[in-house]
């Protein structure tokens, strides 16, 4: 007889056969839910793109989006870069609340190469209390979520997050009538492909792209320029695949389709920047029915209101722990943001804290060290040709000084930008007198986010590291615990806000746990929670 806490490591229990072929169905009804589609682009800002008002390129499928959705005018990352951004967008916080506002953490790639270099390992920051992957909320809802090919969440994802997270994730893989979440990741359109598509066909005249007034007007500028529009063409071309197989199943019309970059524009002053040119992405929502077709939105909208927009949108109460708002759907937030709030700190082996804020028409950054010049010598940056020009240049005193001016230390301690006046915040306007009310407002503002949001910025981050992971491992969830009932296994974690999981022998897909299991069902289980390393895997043989 099996005994309640009893946890079985070997592999004899899973010989028993399956009293079952059904699984545990979710609790709600997946009737009537609208299926949510993302579009995502890595490294690109709203300048480049047409609905943005910059002919220099068609994109026709986007276009077309665009023209049955609505275009968002500000929205925005809280990050100038993928890794801490993303992790925004899978938990609706802020980076510098969850502990991942460095880049990168999680990297198990690179641990060694990041611990040769800056003494980092690679490690999972540990999430505060109840902060959860939110598509587990949709998947206990009903929803089918497939993800794929980018993960890159700057902490180690749990396996209730997704139904599929690979290169061949796909709609087409749900149940039939099963309402789906998917996400589609494009990585042509990434900074590395700058320099790695350097030498392919261009599709614009490098003699006709604008060249914005920080950067010098160049052979080398132009060129890298035309590719970055080039590979635009080539993500263009990518998405009207997803879109013409949406139109194919019949599911376009009446489906959700967001499509965002994950940050700014791919190059130096864009990423890793807090400037508009670092943090504003382009984003459109074609919302079901073509509802709002062709409109434009001037909201402010931040990366950690996607969470809680999405769960909204599928009838689902966002989280009291997520610190964005939902800005649609069933519990779209009745006040909306009247800023948005932005973090830099340590990009790959370098560090240089920032913190900015940007209202409906100021931008206020700090530094906290302005030794330091704004262009940091990250060596990943350093591949593209045009990093190589601005610097050449600027050594040689070529440059003007607005193109200088970002390569320049030391830099600031405050900035201030009029972005109706200064939409490239060129003016530095800290110093000016008649706006020194809105620069101690912006201050104040910023620094009561940091101290509410528990801003981890300030801290060390071996520090940070040494308190996450005692002895220098992540923590281990406590075995799980067994209770037979009546109505089939109960299973209990000691970590109240652990996700336990559980599939059968032959499943490849882990299921969340929210009923009693059936007591002649073979199955594994085990908890799992962002921080901690996985429980030991419970073994349950039925009979």
């Amino acid at each position: 007889m099996l005994k309640k806490n009893f946890v079985l490591i070997g592999a004899v229990f899973l010989l028993f056969g399956c009293g079952t072929d059904k699984q545990p169905t979710a609790r709600n009804s997946p009737d009537a839910l609208p299926n949510i589609i993302w579009l995502v682009a890595e490294d690109q800002s709203p300048e480049w793109f047409p609905m943005y008002g910059n002919a220099t390129i068609a994109l026709p499928h986007l276009q077309k989006l665009a023209g049955d959705g609505i275009v968002f005018e500000n929205a925005y990352s809280p990050a100038p870069v993928c890794a801490p951004a993303r992790s925004a967008i899978i938990t609706g916080m802020y980076p510098t609340t969850l502990g991942t506002h460095n880049m990168r953490t999680y990297a198990p790639w690179r641990g060694e190469a990041n611990e040769a270099s800056i003494g980092i390992p690679s490690y999972s920051p540990m999430a505060p209390e109840g902060v959860k992957m939110f598509t587990e909320y949709l998947r206990n809802k009903g929803y089918y979520c497939a993800n794929g090919p980018k993960e890159d969440y700057n902490f180690e994802k749990t396996d209730a997050a997704w139904d599929e997270s690979s290169d061949e994730r796909h709609w087409r893989k749900r149940s039939e009538g099963q309402p789906f979440f998917t996400v589609f990741n494009f990585s042509v359109c990434h900074e590395s492909q700058v320099w790695k598509r350097g030498k392919d066909s261009l599709f614009v005249n490098p003699d006709a792209v604008s060249v914005p007034p920080y950067f010098p007007d160049n052979d080398s500028i132009r060129h890298d320029l035309a590719v970055n529009y080039s590979n635009l063409k080539r993500l263009d071309d990518q998405l009207g695949v997803v879109l013409k197989e949406l139109k194919e199943d019949g599911l376009y019309e009446n489906s959700i389709i967001f499509f965002y970059g994950d940050h700014g524009g791919p190059f130096p002053r864009h990423k890793r920047a807090l400037y508009e040119t670092g943090t504003k992405v382009p984003m459109i929502i074609k919302f079901a029915g073509n509802r709002g077709a062709g409109e434009r939105d001037d909201r402010l909208i931040s990366f950690i209101d996607l969470a809680p927009t999405v769960l909204s949108m599928a009838s689902i109460k966002p989280p009291k722990v997520m610190q964005g708002v939902a800005q649609f759907g069933e519990y779209e937030a009745v006040k909306k943001p009247a800023y948005t709030f932005h973090a830099a700190d340590r990009f790959d082996e370098v560090y240089d804290r920032l913190r900015a804020i940007r209202g409906s028409r100021y931008k206020y950054i700090k530094s906290f060290d302005s030794t330091k010049p704004h262009a940091l010598p990250v060596s990943y940056r350093e591949q593209m040709p045009m990093m190589r020009t601005l610097r050449s240049l600027f050594e040689q005193e070529k440059l003007n000084p607005a193109q200088a001016s970002w390569l320049r230390s030391p830099k600031p301690v405050e900035e201030l930008y009029d972005l109706e006046k200064d939409p490239f915040e060129l003016e530095n306007l800290a110093s000016q007198a008649a706006l020194k009310d809105t620069l101690e407002l912006y201050r104040d503002l910023l620094s009561d986010w940091m101290k509410e949001t528990n801003d981890l910025g300030g801290i060390p981050e071996k520090e940070l590291i040494n308190s996450w992971l005692p002895n220098g491992e992540q923590p281990i969830l406590s075995a799980l615990e067994m209770e037979e009932r009546e109505d089939g296994i109960i299973l209990h974690c000691k970590k109240t806000d652990a996700t336990i999981v559980w599939k059968r022998p032959k499943d490849s897909v882990w299921t969340i746990f929210e009923d009693a299991l059936p007591k002649t069902m073979s199955f594994e289980a085990k908890a799992e929670r962002i921080g901690y390393q996985d429980s030991e895997v419970f073994l349950y043989g039925g009979g």
